[in-house]
């Protein structure tokens, strides 16, 4: 609960950020089910504010610097027009140039849905967007306007309002009750072509693909070839890079050791493994096993510092980095991923187990025979070498004009210190094998129980909500989609995308695993047909694709357009050779005719961009690694290099 003080520097703070005097404001004690005047539904997500002024109504979040306003603006000639209306109505002032509309495929009972998004300066750290939603000639549109730091912690209660919006009167498709299809060839067959046509649409060359039914493998294989431009075809032993799904594995681990008596999900970490370092003592000595792979510790993702970090760290590196870290929320508050916490759970287990050898080979041989001997899962593994040897798929990305071509897989050697969180190859076959695991509450395909039902299952229950019908467990995600359970976890890494579904009520199972970038938008569309094939559905999920594809396509002659390349010269003349943070070293060389950069584990050529504010930010621009920036400034007489994310920010200074 908030003290009356606290409430009411919120109370100021929040009205402080809008233009004219509100109605009423509650805070809710629970996520809360809402409508506005107009009937358009809502959540209002726990410890959140909400207002109405007018056609809008007003959620702010308990930082006071993040506003999400849902304003009803009726009859409008397009999306672009009904977002202006929109901001007229709640923050006339603003001004913000739209920097890229993409359309959605409808749903959710929206006839159309287009995102807009904003024109911003590196320096106002604002997140600025607007989703704008048409029901017959009626527009809704949501408006996201406020911090980038607090939007990146309060993700999860965004998720939950956007989502939630819903036409009046729209009913929810819901399977619940309803008996699946069992899996014949004929709707395999289906699912087959399903994902054939969305690799075409999207530019994915080769998808491995497992589906499952009654527990068991109906259909393994793959869809395309290895690589781009060639004929090896992906097959059910493809290897591909996992990336987080490796974190449900490492959690299985625990699960095992549960079993043994070798930890308990209450106890503190310390007991374990005494060294072990969180933030400050007090947030030491209260962390237990279980907020290592909960997500739920307030623990924000730290991801540059290991991306611009340098090479050859070793897994200990993990543990340094969490005892410099401190949350920025309470435990069991918020939905926050971080890898390093998923990472120290996977070494906690090797080091329970093998305490004399170094950590990541304690936890390579812990992983191997507790978890993959045991399942049969033979093409798994942590070796970099081995994953990048024989039946392999390359990885793929967009260069800078939008071109689908083959990446370097140097990028993906940033996960081998933290492993357990993201660096696991494996293939369709051996992941079918791991769904099968779930599917069978611990039993093994050959019969043997590998883990208790009690412990596989306590990686399922529920912790912090990521959106609506959506929680995080334990190293997995349990949501409800279209009224069905289902257990899943993704993984990213440049150049693969992977997804598992498991489905416990009907038994029924899937794998995919791709090679491009922009297979990340045929994951969710996939849940979407699997549902429409088990359940007789509507079919959404082939439109769900092919506006996918067009956004992938609007979004990088965007950023193209943003981009200078060659550079400014005189913004390229004038970096040093070597700035140095905390991280590491940013350098740049001259390569070709053009300049390059390298920090850490991403190195390319160098584009430039003049942001709205008339500061400068150098952008790299290497096929797959595009976007990382850095702003160009100066202190204390030296020059400098900014590089932030969400909710941390690296200053490079020039080394002279």
């Amino acid at each position: 609960m908030m003290g009356k003080s606290n409430m009411k520097a919120l109370l100021t703070l929040a009205l402080l950020c809008l233009p004219a005097p509100l109605l009423a404001q509650t805070p809710a004690a629970a996520d809360t089910p809402g409508r506005t005047a107009g009937g358009v539904s809502y959540t209002q997500p726990r410890d959140w504010l909400i207002s109405t002024r007018g056609p809008a109504t007003l959620f702010a979040a308990p930082e006071g610097n993040l506003n999400i306003a849902v304003v009803e603006v009726g009859s409008a000639a397009d999306a672009a027009a009904a977002a202006a209306k929109a901001w007229a109505a709640y923050k006339p002032e603003a001004g913000r140039k739209v920097r890229l509309s993409t359309a959605a495929a409808p749903g959710d009972g929206w006839d159309e849905r287009v995102a807009l998004a904003y024109e911003t300066s590196p320096d106002e750290r604002a997140a600025v967007s607007a989703l704008a939603l048409r029901k017959g000639t009626g527009w809704t549109v949501l408006i996201v306007d406020g911090a980038e730091a607090t939007l990146g912690k309060r993700s999860a209660a965004a998720s939950v309002i956007q989502q939630s919006l819903r036409p009046a009167g729209y009913q929810r498709e819901s399977f619940a009750g309803k008996t699946a299809n069992r899996l014949t060839p004929e709707r395999v067959q289906a699912l087959r072509d399903f994902v054939a046509d969305s690799a075409r649409q999207l530019g994915v060359p080769g998808v491995g693909l497992a589906i499952l039914d009654q527990g068991k493998v109906v259909w393994q294989g793959g869809v395309g070839v290895r690589e781009l431009g060639g004929t090896e075809p992906v097959t059910a032993d493809t290897k591909f890079m996992i990336a987080s799904n490796t974190k449900g594995m490492a959690t299985l681990l625990l699960s095992v050791l549960a079993d043994e008596g070798k930890l308990k999900w209450d106890q503190p970490v310390t007991e374990l493994y005494p060294s072990f370092r969180l933030g400050s003592d007090a947030t030491t000595r209260s962390t237990l096993v279980r907020h290592l792979v909960c997500a739920c510790t307030g623990l924000p993702r730290k991801d540059y510092a290991f991306i611009l970090g340098d090479k050859g760290l070793p897994a200990s590196d993990t543990f340094r980095q969490l005892g410099e870290t401190q949350p920025t929320s309470g435990f069991g508050e918020l939905f926050q991923y971080n890898n390093l916490m998923a990472s120290a759970a996977g070494y906690l287990g090797g080091a329970l187990l093998y305490p004399k050898m170094e950590l990541g080979a304690a936890f390579d041989r812990a992983m191997e025979e507790k978890i993959y001997r045991p399942l049969g899962m033979r093409s798994t593994t942590f070796d970099m070498a081995k994953g990048m040897s024989g039946n392999w798929a390359r990885p793929h990305g967009l260069d800078v004009e939008g071109r689908l071509v083959e990446i370097s897989n140097d990028f993906n050697f940033t996960v081998y210190p933290y492993r357990p969180a993201g660096g696991a190859w494996s293939s369709t076959a051996d992941m079918a094998k791991y769904v099968q695991l779930e599917l069978s509450k611990g039993i093994a395909p050959n019969g043997k129980r590998l883990v208790s039902e009690a412990n596989i299952l306590k990686r399922r229950e529920r912790g912090v909500p990521v959106g609506e019908d959506s929680y995080y467990g334990m190293g997995l995600f349990d949501r409800v989609a279209w009224g069905v359970p289902v257990v899943t976890h993704g993984g990213t890494l440049l150049g693969y995308h992977s997804t598992f579904y498991a489905l416990p009520d009907s038994g029924i199972g899937a794998v995919i695993l791709t090679n491009s970038d922009p297979g990340a938008a045929l994951l969710g569309p996939f849940l979407r047909r699997l549902l429409e094939v088990a359940y007789d559905g509507k079919p959404e999920a082939a439109q769900e694709v092919a506006t996918a594809a067009a956004r992938i396509q609007a979004q990088a002659k965007a950023r193209r357009a943003r981009l200078r390349l060659p550079g400014d010269a005189a913004v390229l003349a004038n970096l040093a050779p070597v700035y140095r943070s905390s991280v590491g070293t940013i350098s740049f060389r001259d390569q070709g005719g053009a300049k390059w950069m390298k920090a850490g584990f991403v190195e390319g050529p160098v584009a430039t961009r003049k942001n709205p504010d008339g500061s400068m930010s150098i952008v790299s621009a290497g096929a797959g690694a595009i976007g990382v920036e850095a702003l160009v400034g100066a202190k204390d007489g030296k020059r400098t290099l900014t590089v932030r994310d969400s909710q941390h920010e690296y200053v490079y200074v020039e080394e002279r």
